[in-house]
């Protein structure tokens, strides 16, 4: 079938794609920038905010997967244009194109909508999914990673050069490959809709100080976690603002969820046994990964 993707030049969508191609689908794709001609993949040159563009992404798909989104954004009204309005554009024109399955990727950040502006962004985004009358189905990714991830790099950087990973103070997560993520969402794209909402994981509970370890051993090397109190937190971010500008990875933004104790996604909610299973743990996942950043030279 066609498959009409959002985001499909970044980490998650890509690897979409990838998967999409692999399983005989055509996709159709939106791009800011112009892209190398592929096989089997049409690109429609727009944004979500460019509603003809977005409107021939749709016009002759049989699904819609919706990953575009802004993680990091400079204000409340960024991330409403980009995730909130985003996603009331695509909505829009399935509607109007009477492309009735529609996959939307959110986050866990939405469970906690008062906790940062992109958690509220998020969730705005899932209200306006639920409320389109088609036929739906929303996934909360908790922390994705994988070979091509820009966000963790700076934790395998620490670990491997200085022994150290800076983390929140308290807290536990879950995490999820981007290859397993990539292969749940076509195949939710693939089955009836459940108009439900799937939180996946690895199977894995890890508190920080788990976490810091494990990408201590993916990258050769004993770590510890630096458990980074809020207040030193919030003063790291307003530093990497200063030297990275737009490009900064922590953001007052993200601090604000980082301080939350529990992001672990919810095994009440976890996609059907029958439908999909995680297949790369954290281990394996964290070594991959590793080894593509040695192998870019990002370490």
């Amino acid at each position: 079938m066609i498959l009409a993707i959002t985001g499909g030049t970044g980490f998650v969508g890509g690897q979409v794609i990838e998967r999409a191609l692999a399983a005989g689908h055509s996709v159709r794709a939106l791009a800011r920038r112009p892209q190398p001609a592929r096989e089997g993949v049409t690109w429609i040159a727009g944004a979500l905010d460019d509603g003809d563009a977005v409107s021939a992404l749709v016009s002759t798909a049989a699904a819609v997967i919706h990953v575009a989104g802004a993680v990091n954004a400079p204000d409340r009204a960024a991330f409403a244009a980009a995730n909130i309005d985003g996603t009331r554009m695509v909505v829009a024109a399935a509607r109007t194109w009477n492309v009735r399955r529609f996959l939307h990727v959110s986050s866990l950040a939405a469970r906690a909508p008062e906790l940062s502006s992109y958690g509220w962004s998020k969730a705005g985004a899932e209200r306006v999914v639920s409320d389109s009358g088609l036929d739906w189905t929303i996934v909360r990714p908790p922390g994705v990673y994988g070979p091509g991830d820009m966000e963790q790099r700076d934790l395998f950087r620490a670990a491997a050069r200085v022994g150290i990973v800076p983390m929140p103070p308290h807290g536990r997560l879950s995490i999820i490959h981007v290859a397993d993520l990539a292969r749940l969402l076509l195949a939710l794209a693939e089955a009836p809709a459940d108009r439900t909402v799937h939180e996946p994981g690895d199977g894995s509970v890890l508190s920080y100080a788990d976490f810091a370890h494990a990408i201590g051993r993916a990258v050769g090397r004993r770590s510890i976690a630096l458990s980074l109190p809020a207040p030193l937190l919030r003063g790291a971010a307003r530093i990497d603002k200063l030297l990275r500008g737009r490009g900064a990875k922590l953001t007052a933004d993200r601090v604000a969820y980082m301080l939350h104790p529990d992001w672990v996604a919810d095994p009440a909610k976890a996609p059907p046994a029958a439908l999909w299973r995680p297949k790369i743990g954290t281990a394996e996942g964290l070594s991959d990964t590793a080894r593509w950043y040695r192998a870019h030279g990002l370490l």
